[in-house]
């Protein structure tokens, strides 16, 4: 038998063992869009079987579908993966299962960068383990409502809603239950759900997984609240900062590693701040290369709203135990969690670049034995960072230095490097043509 034959065995026997009748097969599209297409069962199949081609144009537009270039858009080689295929939230007789490009074309695919650093740390002994955490605002909207009131003045949910209330989750406590009945039918699990500050504001740590599992896990997150809150009325954002008014929301990624025999990499309880050499050469990797290679984590212009000053988001490449300041906040409760926080990140980040960002710059942290800065409890907040620290002031900047960077094209591929600051660089380059109401409300009349 073939391995094409097996592998179409092994998703044939997924597919019955779900009770699916028909899939929602999810391209996995570069800005963290589940690009839906629903057939039967046995179209599924056969397409796990021979191949599934796709619309190159998925690199080719932007996130308002706008083309930024010419072309025939041809369809481009993509493949099932039968590791991802889960049961479909919203329907007893239906599955899901994540696509993507794959040969030459699929080198840009944020979900293939990512898979290649999971690679690479599987060749020196390590699993990783990872979760992230998102932060959303939940408003009393629909599609139809916010584009009546052209995105103004909308209605919020929950609006006395306070930090790590019980009273929001007392008089809401169904609506949060369905959320995590959602994400408990497709295998996604929530460590929590508590409020946070702000009027319809949430957060939801994801639980641990190994592997892709834990960006695949962020991916059908996002997707499947916005769907979850959509159908019961309502719109979440995941938007990095809505408001001057409102606190930023946050994307932070928790990532460990295990060896052969599921020992922590980590932790050294022997060593100064129980961290291992591993570890600190992972810090090291990851705070030499965060700033060149910041538009994988922070890759819209709104990104760039929260990481300034005051905003309650780090602004530079720095360390800490325990230090919520920090762009890296070492978590050493117990020596068997012990964990690196990545603090950068906004609830808008595509989670996949999120991943391949910190394991493929701590991975060349540990090979090439990098020492980190001194790690400091201080208030970097209110700081004064080294130069080579300071992160880019916004995406064009950061797309230009990912771009430059010899070492993101070493590890992550000149075809992803090109194709994904390109679509940055657009990205920015429509943000420029606009006018905003604060530029209007400051200068007309006066200038």
């Amino acid at each position: 038998m073939s391995k094409s034959q097996k592998s179409s065995e092994t998703f044939e026997t997924k597919l019955q063992e779900i009770g699916a009748r028909s899939v929602h097969i999810g391209m996995v599209d570069p800005e963290g869009e589940f690009r839906d297409k629903l057939v039967s069962a046995e179209k599924a199949v056969k397409l796990a079987r021979d191949g599934y081609p796709f619309c190159e144009v998925l690199y080719f537009w932007d996130i308002a579908e706008s083309t930024y270039r010419d072309g025939s858009f041809i369809d481009r080689p993509a493949k099932l993966h039968a590791d991802t295929i889960r049961k479909y939230p919203f329907a007893d007789d239906m599955a899901l299962c994540l696509a993507d490009f794959e040969g030459e074309f699929g080198r840009r695919s944020p979900r293939n960068v990512c898979l290649a650093q999971m690679d690479r740390a599987a060749d020196l002994g390590f699993d990783v383990h990872a979760a992230f955490e998102f932060e959303f605002f939940v408003f009393d909207e629909t599609a139809e409502s916010m584009r009546a009131k052209q995105y103004r003045d909308l209605t919020h949910f929950a609006q006395g809603n306070r930090t790590y209330s019980l009273q929001t989750s007392a008089l809401h406590g169904d609506l949060l239950a369905g959320l995590e009945q959602t994400m408990d039918a497709m295998g996604v699990k929530l460590d929590a759900i508590h409020t946070e500050l702000g009027p319809g504001c949430f957060e939801a740590p994801l639980y641990h997984a190994r592997g892709i599992k834990a960006a695949d896990d962020a991916f059908l997150f996002r997707n499947f609240a916005r769907a979850y809150f959509a159908r019961n009325g309502k719109t979440v954002s995941f938007m990095s900062k809505l408001s001057p008014k409102l606190s930023g929301q946050s994307g932070h990624l928790h990532l460990s590693l295990r060896d052969r025999d599921g020992n922590p990499v980590f932790s050294d309880p022997s060593a100064p701040d129980g961290l291992s050499r591993a570890a600190r050469h992972f810090l090291g990797g990851l705070l030499r290369f965060m700033p060149e290679f910041l538009a994988m984590c922070s890759s819209t212009v709104n990104a760039y709203k929260r990481l300034v000053p005051g905003a309650w988001a780090p602004t530079a490449a720095n360390w800490g135990v325990q230090n919520r300041t920090a762009a890296v906040r070492v978590v050493n409760d117990q020596p068997e969690s012990t964990r690196i926080e990545f603090r950068v990140p906004s609830a808008d980040t595509n989670p996949y670049l999120a991943l391949a960002m910190m394991l493929g710059a701590g991975l060349a942290g540990m090979r090439e034995r990098i020492e980190p800065p001194a790690g400091s409890a201080e208030d970097f907040y209110a700081s004064r960072p080294a130069p080579e620290a300071v992160f880019p002031r916004d995406l064009h900047e950061a797309a230009a230095r990912l771009r430059a960077s010899s070492k993101a094209r070493e590890l992550f591929g000149g075809d992803f490097v090109d194709s994904f600051a390109e679509s940055r660089e657009v990205e920015h380059a429509q943000y420029q043509r606009q006018v905003s109401e604060w530029e209007i409300r400051r200068y007309l009349g006066v200038v």
